[in-house]
């Protein structure tokens, strides 16, 4: 009996103790009044203590070409969320505006069922740029950032109307497009957050499950730098490419948030990379 119980105790042990996360991270830190330091580092996380959160990969876009980047990063963030899930991560789909699409299913009923919890500061449906913290983000996307012609007009129905198929939902997931998410966080006592999704610029730093809320309620957030896509046109200031602007403000979140990291630091290979048409 005694070795039955032992060999059932050594065979829970691998659960019990899951390797950590090892996510080769950087940061900005301040050298000078005007100089930022790139620092890298190694982020040890538990996977038990981890989630991922999936912003805005919605199946279509006001804007045509946001709309085919997502198509085209979403393969490589279903690969990465198969492998944090199969880890023991939490995996949070956040779909904004798209909730009746869920309705009723497990992974809805999972989000809307934790319990209320009080945060540090209060909760808010949009975090805007805060002042005390952070100066105005690095790009102009005052037009809405698309940067190719598109037919929907300011005022016309969004429509987006579910997360992209691409990306594979399991039964232990969980979707909300609300503070939702921090409620769960809470229930399971997690407190290290992995962001993806769109808009880096917008909706990645701004929603209710994004950025700027997490951190001030005090998560150890990291972004996926590689999968994520910011809504700029080249057009406004600071006239750089899509991508280069994208870059501009991941920098500015190393500097003023949050750790980043390149999904080949959970799948090896190297970091994804849009295809970027010859001009």
């Amino acid at each position: 009996m005694h070795r039955i119980l032992i060999a059932l105790l050594l065979g829970a042990l691998p659960l019990l103790a899951a390797p950590p996360l090892e996510l080769r991270a950087q940061r900005r830190t301040r050298s000078g009044a005007d100089s930022w330091e790139l620092k890298q580092e190694v982020l040890s996380w538990p996977p038990q203590k981890t989630a991922a959160i999936v912003c805005d990969m919605w199946d279509t876009h006001t804007c045509p070409a946001a709309a085919a980047r997502v198509a085209e990063m979403a393969p490589r963030m279903n690969d990465l969320l198969k492998n944090l899930r199969a880890r023991g991560v939490l995996i949070i789909h956040c779909p904004s505006d798209t909730m009746g699409f869920y309705a009723g299913t497990p992974q809805r009923l999972l989000a809307q069922q934790a319990p209320v919890s009080i945060p540090p500061v209060p909760l808010q449906k949009w975090c805007r740029v805060d002042p005390e913290r952070e100066p105005p983000l690095p790009i102009d996307d005052s037009d809405g950032g698309c940067d190719c012609p598109r037919t929907w007009k300011k005022g016309d129905p969004y429509p987006w109307t579910r997360q992209i198929a691409t990306l594979e939902i399991a039964p232990q997931d969980a979707i909300t497009d609300s503070a939702e998410a921090y409620h769960l966080l809470q229930q399971r006592g997690i407190d290290h957050l992995i962001l993806m999704g769109v808009h880096t610029n917008m909706c990645v730093l701004g929603r209710p499950f994004g950025i700027r809320q997490m951190v001030a309620q005090g998560k150890h957030v990291a972004l996926v730098r590689d999968l994520t896509d910011a809504m700029y046109n080249p057009e406004r200031p600071p006239h750089v490419s899509h991508a280069e602007g994208t870059a501009l403000v991941v920098a500015h979140i190393e500097k003023y948030w949050c750790h980043t990291f390149t999904s080949d630091s959970v799948l090896g290979g190297t970091p994804f990379r849009f295809h970027e048409p010859k001009q």
